[in-house]
């Protein structure tokens, strides 16, 4: 219902961030070969995101380049770290209302904190609502913070 069905929004990235993402990208392509190879990706999420793509990832993102190339060309590279950031933005979101929710740093959220939280923000909600937001999300795990 509530969180199971939220989605990432639509995010644009500055012309800024943008240029960014594109001297990543050449940076990474030491070669001039054009594209970026399953190691070039790496380097590139690193300087990025700050971290190693797992096997797992590097895996995902190299079997959804078109076969005809031998990598990952510029255009793909924008669109993958568009969608990357996305996703980390909108986990950014979540953590920052669960933290907002979760008052004594439990790293869980009762139903009284839904309840003290829901009257602050939304006073006319009913009791009912609340709670079936709060089954949702107990359903979802997103009260442990796990988002």
């Amino acid at each position: 219902m509530f969180f199971s069905e939220a989605r990432p929004r639509t995010w644009e990235a500055s012309p800024s961030e943008h240029k960014k993402w594109v001297e990543v990208f050449k940076a990474c392509d030491e070669d001039n070969k054009g594209y970026l190879s399953r190691e070039d990706f790496k380097v590139a999420v690193v300087m990025l995101f700050g971290y190693k793509p797992s096997k797992v990832e590097a895996d995902s993102v190299m079997s959804s380049v078109n076969p005809k190339t031998s990598g990952i060309l510029l255009e793909e590279f924008l669109s993958i770290i568009r969608k990357k950031k996305e996703v980390q933005l909108y986990r950014n979101e979540i953590r920052h209302i669960f933290t907002a929710f979760d008052r004594h740093y439990r790293g869980y959220l009762t139903l009284e904190d839904f309840k003290k939280a829901f009257r602050q923000v939304a006073p006319k909600l009913s009791e009912r609502t609340i709670l079936d937001v709060f089954r949702a999300a107990e359903n979802s795990r997103w009260l442990e913070g796990k988002q």
